[in-house]
């Protein structure tokens, strides 16, 4: 996704991780290494972070020392695209906002191949204007940017994505063992049902890998569990009936 920014214009970039091995491939194509978020903010009208689980953003975003929000002009704008918890999405807006700055969350979907490709969707929850400022930056790596409403309203809907992915890879695999189990050619299998109502992304993207052995994740399992208990919290809460949360979880 950086690589995708910095090769569409967006050279004045400055980049922070904990890893900062992981940096090499950004500072070869003209990024700036900084030493902290906080850094990272200061030399930034607009900083984008994308981190492993909710206790890392509001580490890397509200931490008083090191944190961006601390570190990010008045009038800037703070892009969380971590898949995380609603309330915390809103728990950075209104400190955004009480500091004049600006925070959207805004989560992804499409894997490890739409983030290669730049062609994500993105599910962004702020306000709209503020959107609009950001989106020269977000269409260099996503094919679908979709304003879903306030604060945590991102969230909330990568929140029902995700039960909808494992929902629809759990049929997608046991349609393939049923068909291994009554003799069908996998390739043609898939072939077959991909163009009809049992379409998906799971079947195009990960089907023929699955028949082909490779069985490399694009990301931690946990990824997949931390969203679908944020909906099963809501079921209860909501009185929602998703019958398929406790099957998930």
């Amino acid at each position: 996704m950086a690589r995708h920014c910095l090769s569409k214009g967006f050279t004045d970039f400055s980049a922070y991780n904990r890893t900062s091995s992981k940096l090499q491939p950004l500072l070869e194509l003209g990024a700036k290494q900084m030493d902290s978020p906080r850094a990272v903010a200061e030399n930034s009208d607009v900083v984008f972070t994308m981190v492993g689980f909710p206790s890392d953003v509001r580490d890397v975003i509200l931490n008083s020392e090191k944190g961006v929000l601390t570190g990010l002009p008045k009038g800037g704008i703070i892009v969380d695209m971590t898949t995380s918890e609603p309330s915390l999405a809103v728990e950075i807006s209104d400190a955004a906002s009480s500091a004049g700055k600006f925070a959207l969350d805004a989560p992804v979907s499409g894997g490890d191949v739409g983030a290669r490709n730049g062609t994500l969707s993105v599910f962004v929850g702020g306000e709209q204007d503020v959107l609009e400022r950001v989106k020269p930056i977000l269409e260099t790596f996503s094919g679908t940017i979709a304003h879903m409403g306030p604060a945590g309203c991102g969230q909330h809907t990568k929140a029902g994505n995700q039960v909808t992915i494992c929902s629809n890879m759990i049929g997608m695999c046991e349609g393939l063992m049923y068909a291994h189990a009554a003799g069908l050619d996998l390739g043609t299998y898939l072939q077959a049902i991909s163009k009809g109502a049992a379409a998906s992304f799971s079947l195009t993207a990960l089907g023929p890998r699955i028949i082909k052995g490779d069985l490399n994740p694009g990301f931690y399992v946990v990824s997949f569990f931390r969203p679908t208990v944020i909906v099963f919290i809501h079921r209860q809460t909501q009185s929602v009936d998703l019958r398929s949360g406790p099957l998930l979880i």
